[in-house]
């Protein structure tokens, strides 16, 4: 196959990885993120805003240049939350098409979750157990139980930290009651979910993406240790830990969380939010050990690309 290139286009990030593939197995040769927030002032009716549109048609101009730079014929560009929820959606997809070239698919949840696992599985040892992989997106926030060797359940649930920080606008710093408000709203919602975690009696949580990115980062930083956690493929969070900075970003201000080493400034807002989902999922299932895979739909894209590469229409036209 040689050297493929991935675009994710999330809600929050439009991702980019280069990989060489050898075989069954390859080797990345480039990764880089650029902010879009699509969701920023739209998400919650419907749309992408005007701002938001141009920020993600630039980044793809960007990622385009890389993939040119690296010599890369072939390549594949995915969608997900904010672009299929989205009235002009389409209409995005088709002037990136006229406009750079790019052909995008739009995949659904499913299809989300089972690229997810196919990259979380490739960094954690399930050790046979299954376990719960939650994947906090801006747009959706995906759900998979699962072991090294099949998905039991998944769902995908219109939750993303970027959606619900526009549907709740919380205060600054949040309150008992925005606290309230969105932790009933995740019950209303994830009801079903908690079922499924009890019939497979689910041991330990995999958070994979940019909020437990961000998490990892920032405990390393306090340890005057920043970016160790990117020495392996999957990185174990000490409760305590955890504990303690979720408990700081819980009492901070948006100014605050600017200035706190290891947060990018893009996540300052949603962090707060992507906490709460995090909390609710390890209260309520007693949960006790929690791990982040550094991989997720990209490298899962290009497992799948390896293996069932006739599934894929190419974005290179």
């Amino acid at each position: 196959m040689g050297k493929v290139g991935i675009i994710d286009l999330g809600t929050n990030t439009f991702n980019l990885l280069i990989a060489n593939v050898h075989g069954l197995n390859y080797k990345v040769l480039h990764k880089t993120k650029i902010a879009v927030k699509l969701g920023e002032g739209g998400i919650h009716k419907g749309f992408i805003a005007p701002e938001a549109y141009k920020r993600g048609v630039d980044a793809l101009k960007v990622h385009k240049k890389t993939l040119l730079n690296y010599q890369i014929q072939d390549y594949y560009a995915v969608a997900t939350s904010a672009i299929r929820s989205s009235d002009n959606g389409t209409q995005f997809v088709e002037d990136v098409k006229q406009q750079l070239g790019i052909r995008i698919n739009i995949i659904d949840g499913d299809k989300e979750a089972d690229l997810i696992y196919n990259g979380v599985k490739q960094a954690v040892d399930f050790n046979g157990i299954p376990k719960l992989i939650i994947d906090i997106g801006g747009g959706s926030t995906e759900f998979i139980i699962a072991n090294e060797s099949q998905i039991f359940w998944k769902k995908s649930y219109q939750l993303g930290a970027a959606r619900l920080l526009e549907l709740f606008k919380p205060k600054d710093p949040i309150e008992l009651d925005d606290f309230n408000a969105i932790d009933s709203h995740l019950s209303n919602s994830l009801q079903d979910l908690l079922e499924m975690c009890e019939t497979y009696e689910i041991d330990g949580l995999i958070g994979s993406s940019g909020s437990f990115d961000t998490l990892a980062e920032m405990i390393s930083c306090r340890k005057g240790d920043c970016g160790v956690w990117k020495k392996d493929s999957y990185f174990n969070f000490h409760m305590h830990d955890y504990n303690e900075i979720q408990r700081i970003i819980y009492g901070s201000t948006l100014e605050e969380r600017l200035n706190m080493k290891g947060l990018t400034p893009m996540r300052a807002d949603m962090i707060v939010v992507s906490i709460i989902i995090i909390n609710y999922i390890l209260n309520n299932l007693a949960i006790h050990e929690l791990q982040l895979s550094r991989y997720a739909l990209k490298e899962g894209l290009i497992d799948t690309l390896i293996r069932k590469p006739q599934e894929w229409q190419k974005s290179s036209l």
